[in-house]
């Protein structure tokens, strides 16, 4: 068996008093493309449909969309509202392409309760909408026709993309007998592969909701998930679900999406144990997670359950991965993003 390949990173861009106590390192099937140091702290990253941009939304307010090929800054994304309120971006999700819209389009979320869609190439916000709460994560569904927010409380919002009318509530019915629906702040969603009706949420109440557009409560659950970032996955198949816990104990697991039985848990790496804040599924074969305690990024291979792939030792926690459709992917850790080219496609 031949040693993990290895490379030294940068530090810059470490900030808030962070203690580092060795230099960050890339091994095993990831290739490091850029260090980008953004200049405050990173908490959601997410890449463009074609891959080549990379936006990062940070703890200010600003989001700044930097080039794939060569880590350049492209744009800045801030206005008045962002400036006078400066509270964190939480979540981004670039629009499907179609044909009523041109060139890149952005929703992002901000813990202050603002909902907001970018413009990207001309720096423009074309609509706003204020939640009463703190908005924690959104998606769009396969079409873009709808998309969905979450957060401080059990509600979750569906809005119309055209409109921006709110046009359904889910959240659990008034029956002490059922939980069918959240009970505290929801931070994760993932829609099942082409179907805009079907979708599931993830957060602290320890359950991972089953949702129809049909129905304002759940259909069913699964009970012990901790979810606190965006972690929960569907597979492309559309029959697994993947969850990241920010615990101690049984971080990733995979669950039957029919049946909501647990399948398996994906044991921790040799290094060190992770609670997570961020998980994927990665194409048929690989799963991406990172959290914090000891800080790294992992790309597993699931079928032999052994991270192939490490960016580790880094300077904070990481709060946020995303892979391209080049098969890139990019994680935060405090005030830098890392690009690293995966052997996988999604």
């Amino acid at each position: 068996m031949q040693p993990a390949r290895k490379s030294r990173l940068s530090t810059a861009g470490t900030s808030l008093g962070a203690e580092i106590t060795a230099s960050p390192s890339i091994s095993g099937d990831l290739r490091l493309l850029h260090t980008i140091d953004a200049g405050d702290q990173l908490l959601c990253c997410q890449f463009n449909n074609d891959g080549t941009r990379v936006a990062a939304g940070m703890r200010t307010g600003a989001i700044k969309v930097y080039s794939v090929n060569d880590g350049s800054l492209h744009h800045v994304l801030a206005d008045s509202d962002t400036a006078t309120n400066g509270l964190p971006v939480t979540s981004m999700r670039y629009m499907p392409r179609g044909p009523a819209h041109n060139g890149d389009v952005l929703l992002a979320t901000y813990s202050g309760g603002m909902v907001k869609l970018w413009h990207v190439s001309s720096h423009t916000c074309v609509r706003t909408l204020i939640e009463d709460r703190q908005t924690m994560i959104s998606s769009f569904n396969p079409s873009g026709s709808r998309f969905i927010t979450g957060g401080a409380g059990p509600g979750i919002y569906m809005y119309d993309t055209q409109t921006w009318n709110k046009v359904a509530t889910f959240q659990p019915s008034d029956s002490p007998s059922v939980m069918d629906g959240h009970m505290s702040r929801v931070y994760a969603f993932a829609f099942f592969p082409e179907s805009d009706e079907r979708f599931i949420s993830g957060g602290w109440d320890d359950t991972v909701q089953f949702w129809s557009t049909q129905s304002s409560q759940s259909l069913r659950r699964i009970s012990g998930p901790h979810v606190c970032g965006d972690a929960v996955s569907i597979d492309k198949t559309g029959t697994q679900i993947l969850t990241g816990s920010w615990r101690r104990n049984n971080t990733l697991q995979i669950w039957e999406a029919e049946t909501g039985a647990k399948i398996m848990d994906i044991p921790e790496d040799f290094r060190g144990h992770s609670q997570i804040y961020t998980c994927h599924f990665l194409g048929l074969d690989h799963i991406i997670a990172g959290g914090s305690r000891n800080n790294l990024c992992r790309l597993i291979d699931r079928r032999i359950l052994m991270s192939t792939g490490v960016l580790n030792e880094l300077p904070g926690g990481v709060y946020s991965t995303h892979v391209s459709s080049r098969g890139v992917l990019a994680a935060t850790s405090l005030n830098t993003l890392y690009l690293a080219q995966t052997p996988v496609r999604p």
